[in-house]
């Protein structure tokens, strides 16, 4: 592994949006020799691109040759920035992190594959364990895009690496030469209907990521809610198509059944050896991983190696501490209900944590988990709305308003009455912006009052 030449010399590049991925960009992009003017709307994001040497103007997006646009600024829906409006107008690409590391290894000359995996739900932790399976059986691998590091701050890899790269809809939507060598399309259900003016455009944005894909590629597709499977069904290309499914299902070509994962072939791994990978929907994140590290070489063995070893990720049902009897489970990454729907489903019975800035639908959708939930304790912005839908399922609540109270009351409940499960678990069910700057520090505070609590019980 090591650095990019200077492959952007002569090139004038527009950064708008300097946060995580759009600073990493501008000053990859310094480095590999381009002509770069940067811009964010906010003074405090100015201010630590200037200390890090970036140079910084008003984009006028006519005077360049691409505008590499952050994620999370639209260029379409619901209304484009007006930086956006005018690179559309002039005729001026707009793209993606991920679309300029893709020119840039080819710029190279590296022949290093690219794997991609998008989905609605599942792509953290099925990016993460594919990494996992890659580097234990020896290749070289550069993980990240919306996952962890901005794709422009990877090395450059050799020919035999391997880059696996988490893709939201909204890098997607913003590619024109990436291609992906395996491309995975996990789950879909609805989620960020404003950027993509309605579900048509969701799952056409997100159906990008087989897009430039040839029939020697690698297609892996998920069967287990209803928009995936009817792409399987409707599927017209001449592919290498791997359909997987975390059940059994006859029309699946990898699938968890009985506690492993097969294919036609026969057993190719254990479950019940991966501690980090509870529930149906880690089954379905772990054939699709399965299949991906098969289409890029990796023998079966190896690939039940890594899937057995895999430590997990944080925020994605991580089992934060214990104290007195009591688990606490840390599933702050699931920012919308069915993602919380999966956490629900791996206990039979439990104390639940949720509330913050609701998504479209609220928990409706989580009646058949009502049931599971002796008490759930609510926090955030949207508590009442979550409280209005417990309530008429006759679901047991307590308006706890902050994080630290709910952990302590649910805490209370299963110490101190008798029958009360003994499992917590912080699956929020919505975002995390009223009170907390991510999800990430959502969890990461979830975290620090479990060991508070812990060490007030003296354990």
């Amino acid at each position: 592994m090591s650095a990019f030449p200077p492959l952007f010399r002569g090139h004038r590049l527009a950064v708008f949006g300097l946060g995580r991925n759009g600073l990493a960009a501008a000053r990859a992009l310094m480095a590999m020799g381009a002509e770069i003017c940067a811009w964010d709307d906010a003074e405090g994001a100015r201010a630590e691109a200037a200390r890090q040497g970036v140079p910084l103007a008003p984009i006028e997006p006519a005077r360049f040759d691409a505008l590499l646009l952050s994620p999370g600024i639209p260029h379409t829906f619901p209304k484009p920035h007006p930086v956006a409006e005018a690179a559309r107008a002039a005729g001026v690409p707009i793209l993606s992190d991920v679309e300029f590391l893709y020119r840039a290894v080819r710029r190279a000359g590296s022949r290093a594959r690219f794997a991609g995996i998008t989905g609605t739900n599942g792509k953290s932790t099925t990016t993460a364990l594919l990494a996992h399976i890659l580097e234990r059986a020896g290749m070289k691998v550069a993980a990240g895009g919306n996952l962890g590091p901005a794709a422009l701050s990877l090395p450059l890899l050799p020919d035999e690496g391997v880059y696996v790269l988490e893709m939201s809809s909204y890098l997607l939507e913003r590619s024109a030469e990436l291609r992906f060598d395996v491309a995975i399309f996990l789950n879909l259900s609805p989620d960020h209907l404003d950027r993509h003016g309605g579900m048509e455009g969701y799952i056409a944005a997100k159906c990008a990521i087989f897009d430039r894909q040839n029939a020697e590629d690698g297609h892996v597709l998920g069967l287990d809610d209803p928009d995936t499977a009817g792409i399987a069904t409707h599927w017209e290309r001449p592919s290498r198509l791997v359909r997987i499914s975390g059940s059994a299902r006859p029309e699946a070509d990898l699938w968890a059944e009985g506690g492993y994962l097969r294919d036609r072939s026969g057993v190719i791994a254990d479950l019940a050896a991966a501690p980090a990978l509870p529930g149906a929907h880690n089954a379905q994140n772990a054939a699709a991983a399965v299949a991906a590290a098969l289409a890029l070489g990796v023998g079966r063995e190896r690939v039940a190696e890594g899937i057995a070893t895999y430590p997990g990720l944080p925020h994605r049902q991580e089992r934060v501490g214990e104290v007195k009897g009591v688990l606490f489970v840390n599933d702050s990454k699931a920012t919308n209900a069915d993602s919380a729907a999966r956490a629900l489903a791996c206990y039979p019975r439990l104390l639940w944590i949720a509330g913050g800035i609701a998504k479209a639908g609220g928990i409706t959708a989580l009646a058949p988990f009502f049931p599971r939930i002796e008490t759930a304790y609510l926090i955030g912005r949207d508590a009442p709305l979550f409280a209005e839908t417990l309530a008429t399922a006759g679901v047991r609540y307590e308006m706890s308003g902050t994080l630290e109270a709910a952990v302590r009351a649910a805490y209370r409940r299963a110490r101190e009455v008798e029958g009360a499960p003994s499992v917590v678990l912080l699956s929020p069910a919505a975002a995390s912006f009223d009170q907390f700057a991510n999800f990430e520090a959502r969890g990461e505070a979830f975290r620090a009052l479990v060991a508070r609590l812990a060490a007030e019980e003296g354990v």
